[in-house]
């Protein structure tokens, strides 16, 4: 028994010999830096997690609009085409540019520009009309230059920015940190106000 208990006394002994040897050869760091090894990995964790959930990511068409950039989810945009020939419609509002045909049916197409009181340019061959769907309404908007499809995470947007203001903070989903305005699309779908009969 008294041989068990000092071979027992002896391998604690050892094993504290070894630890202090491992303390002065900086086996252990400070407090600071655990934390900052702990907290890097928290990152990377959370990270991770949310790359694994659909419901974090965004993807968005992003496009220019007199010198911005303004993205809108994909999910609603049904279609991306030159510009083709619209025909204006009488006793519409100023921001409504008229109505082109679209594969077979005729669409409303909005100048973003008017809507949002943007500074304005000249209309081109180089326009593009992005066509956005909904349940229930249908409409294009002119762009100036497409940039293509790319996905953010829904926690970098910030809520809106001091020189965002009156009718496009309405229509605002986000900023991105590149300062890219992201539309809310179901909004602008959701809107009656934006509801333009071909008939009218």
């Amino acid at each position: 028994m008294g041989e068990t208990r000092e071979g027992h006394w002896e391998e604690i002994h050892q094993r504290l010999a070894e630890f202090e040897r491992r303390i002065d050869s900086g086996f252990v760091i400070s407090r600071e830096e655990r934390e900052s090894r702990l907290a890097a990995r928290s990152r990377e964790w959370a990270r991770g997690t949310e790359q694994d959930q659909p419901d974090a990511w965004l993807e968005v068409l992003c496009f220019n609009l007199s010198q911005e950039v303004y993205a809108v989810e994909a999910q609603y945009v049904s279609a991306v085409l030159p510009l083709p020939q619209f025909t204006p419609l009488p006793g519409t509002p100023p921001f409504v540019l008229g109505i082109v045909n679209v594969r077979g049916h005729i669409v409303s197409v909005l100048d973003l520009r008017v809507f949002f009181e943007l500074p304005m340019e000249g209309i081109s061959d180089k326009n593009f009309l992005a066509v956005l769907r909904g349940p229930e309404m249908e409409f294009g908007l002119l762009i100036d230059r497409v940039q293509g499809i790319t996905r953010i995470q829904r926690d970098s947007l910030q809520g809106g920015l001091a020189n965002l203001s009156g009718i496009r903070a309405n229509y605002l989903l986000g900023v991105t940190p590149d300062q890219w305005t992201v539309l809310d699309g179901a909004r602008l779908l959701g809107d009656p106000s934006l509801r333009i009969e071909a008939d009218e």
